[in-house]
């Protein structure tokens, strides 16, 4: 086991992302000095995290240097960027090397928002392959691993952020989700991971023009005020005219809320362990005065993780078909991963059931609406394990033992894809062996203040845990 702990005694300290811009508007530190720490800080962990997949590290000083500020809250706070979105000057290699990288001519729809809430990008970091698997691993670019215990996945896809902000590179970084891609690297890392309302933040244009828009951009980020600061600031930025602006939450909600806890998805139960985190957070809610109801049956209906998979396939299938035209003639779909090419084949095979598949998924929020209208927020883990060991879904292995246990863990973020409705891993609990277990709330569309006034209360009530508070974090990773 290696622990792996960036915090030291440098300008960004064990601040969040509000405590560093505070910080630099008092004088305290220079937006040059948080922007150099974190350069630091990222080349004494990466060899042991296998975060990163493209630096910026010059364009990086030269903003930070700038003698006029670039403006927005977050002017000055360093972050990184998941590679799966375009951001002027950088490649995008989606977590695969089966091109040869382009640098991208501007900032894609998302960067510019992103970035004009201030945040410096230092450059890019890992995923798993077009973001397919829940783990980052891949035959040459490596594993991405978790800080707390690199013997364990990081989860993905956007498996850099989680690692990089949970281990103190950064105080937040970009994250998106498709199917749990912020809130399982959340739960993994011991973060906040909020992925807002089908709507809430713009996307790339490749993202638009899927059938179903189940991909999110957010942000991981090690406290609850960190998430609530950037929707408040990103929505000054750019906001979505169908949706109910969420606003500046800086405290705890007020009304008590009814809750639903289901521990059981369509597929399993949550392992033992899991299921007495989760029961242990709905009795925490009840003594905080929330009405908390227990549902034996998920109320979700039974077709749903097969219409999700063959709907994951067809992204897949699109992808590998179009390679050329998308990535240019240096594709090679040879390079592509067992995962990736095993859901091109799968949806290859059945083509036929799509046209229902995606009907029924069209349709899933209008049918959960008449299921879950009781209750405000429903309750449920985050994955259906603790994090399991690098190696354990090796996208180079067989194609059916890789989809098996991935539907197996992944068993409740991928309906609030579908949905739109926004849901937040919170870091509720640790697993006997030390790894964070995140806890995950869901809310109609367009209620992300009831989540984050929620997690507010969660956080005041269970204080997070970093691992810099954990025993040796320092010297675990002196040698690799």
């Amino acid at each position: 086991m290696t622990l792996v702990s960036a915090f030291d005694d440098d300008a960004l300290g064990r601040l969040d992302a509000v405590g560093v811009t505070e910080a630099i508007r008092s004088g305290a530190v220079s937006r040059v000095e948080v922007v150099e720490a974190a350069i630091a800080r990222t080349e004494k962990v990466n060899p042991h995290l296998n975060g990163l997949a493209y630096e910026a590290f010059a364009a990086a000083r030269v903003r930070a240097a700038a003698k006029t500020p670039y403006g927005g809250f977050f002017d000055g706070v360093p972050t990184y960027v998941k590679d799966n979105v375009a951001v002027e000057g950088m490649p995008t290699m989606e977590g695969a090397d089966a091109w040869h990288p382009r640098p991208e001519l501007a900032n894609g729809d998302f960067a510019r928002t992103y970035l004009s809430t201030g945040l410096v990008a230092l450059g890019k970091t890992q995923m798993s392959e077009f973001g397919f698997s829940a783990v980052a691993e891949h035959a040459r670019l490596g594993a991405v691993r978790n800080p707390w215990n690199t013997d364990h996945t990081a989860g993905a896809s956007s498996s850099g952020s989680g690692a990089f902000v949970a281990a103190g590179v950064v105080p937040i970084a970009h994250a998106n989700d498709g199917g749990g891609s912020i809130r399982i690297p959340a739960s993994c890392n011991g973060l906040v991971g909020l992925k807002p309302s089908r709507g809430r933040l713009p996307l790339d244009a490749n993202m638009r023009q899927m059938p179903i828009r189940i991909v999110a951009n957010g942000v991981v980020t090690r406290s609850v005020r960190d998430t609530a600061a950037f929707y408040r600031e990103a929505e000054n930025v750019w906001r979505s005219p169908r949706l109910e602006p969420i606003g500046d939450v800086t405290r705890p909600g007020r009304p008590r809320l009814r809750v639903a806890v289901f521990t059981k998805s369509v597929k399993r139960e949550c392992s033992p362990e899991v299921r007495d985190h989760t029961l242990g957070t709905a009795a925490l809610l009840e003594s905080l005065g929330h009405h908390v109801e227990y549902l034996d049956v998920p109320p979700v209906p039974e077709s749903f993780i097969d219409d999700f998979l063959l709907y994951w396939a067809l992204l897949s299938f699109a992808l590998v078909r179009g390679g050329k035209s998308r990535f240019g003639a240096t594709f090679d779909r040879a390079k592509l991963d067992n995962l990736t090419l095993g859901l091109e084949g799968f949806a290859a095979a059945n083509l036929h059931r799509l046209p229902v598949a995606v009907a029924r998924l069209a349709t899933l929020r209008r049918r959960m609406l008449s299921r879950v209208r009781d209750y405000d927020v429903l309750l449920t883990p985050t994955l259906a394990d603790v994090p399991p060991r690098v190696g354990h879904l090796d996208p180079s292995a067989d194609y059916d033992q890789i989809i098996e246990r991935l539907v197996d863990w992944v068993a409740f973020t991928p309906l609030q894809n579908v949905t739109g409705d926004p849901a937040i891993s919170l870091p509720l609990s640790h697993s006997a062996n030390g790894l964070p277990v995140g806890m995950m709330f869901s809310a109609r569309l367009g209620r992300e203040a009831t989540l984050l006034g929620l997690a507010y209360e969660l956080e005041e009530a269970v204080p997070f845990r970093l691992v810099a508070d954990t025993a040796g974090a320092e010297s675990d990773i002196q040698s690799p």
